[in-house]
């Protein structure tokens, strides 16, 4: 038995952000943090993903599941915030700046308020 490399993962997760973007207008960014964007992941890592949207009217607790990721070979922790959360949480939280900081962006929707560039792999 073997546990999916970086590269397996960032492959697929950039498959699956790339159709579920063009299926959901609302997306502006999908990114992953964490020890797969570090490079320190190990056996039993999970992805933790973040996707960011123009709006939502669900509850934050509620927006992960409609984007789970399928494909995308380990466990998937989603986190879904929208534009304006996301700005405020980088005003306030450590835990969100350092997330934004290592973030690895697969989408960026062109044109996109504050986006970053998508980054390569």
């Amino acid at each position: 038995m073997r546990w999916p490399g970086r590269d397996e993962v960032d492959r697929a997760i950039r498959e699956w952000a790339q159709t579920a973007a063009s299926q959901d207008p609302r997306a502006l960014r999908i990114g992953y943090f964490g020890s797969y964007a570090r490079g320190d992941w190990g056996v039993g890592s999970d992805l933790d993903l973040v996707v960011v949207v123009a709006s939502s009217e669900q509850p934050f607790e509620r927006r992960g599941s409609g984007w789970y990721p399928k494909g995308v070979p380990v466990p998937v922790d989603v986190l879904v915030y929208t534009l304006d959360e996301w700005e405020r949480l980088q005003e306030t939280s450590p835990f969100a700046r350092r997330a934004a900081d290592e973030a690895i962006w697969v989408y960026v929707r062109a044109g996109s308020p504050g986006g970053q560039r998508e980054q390569g792999s």
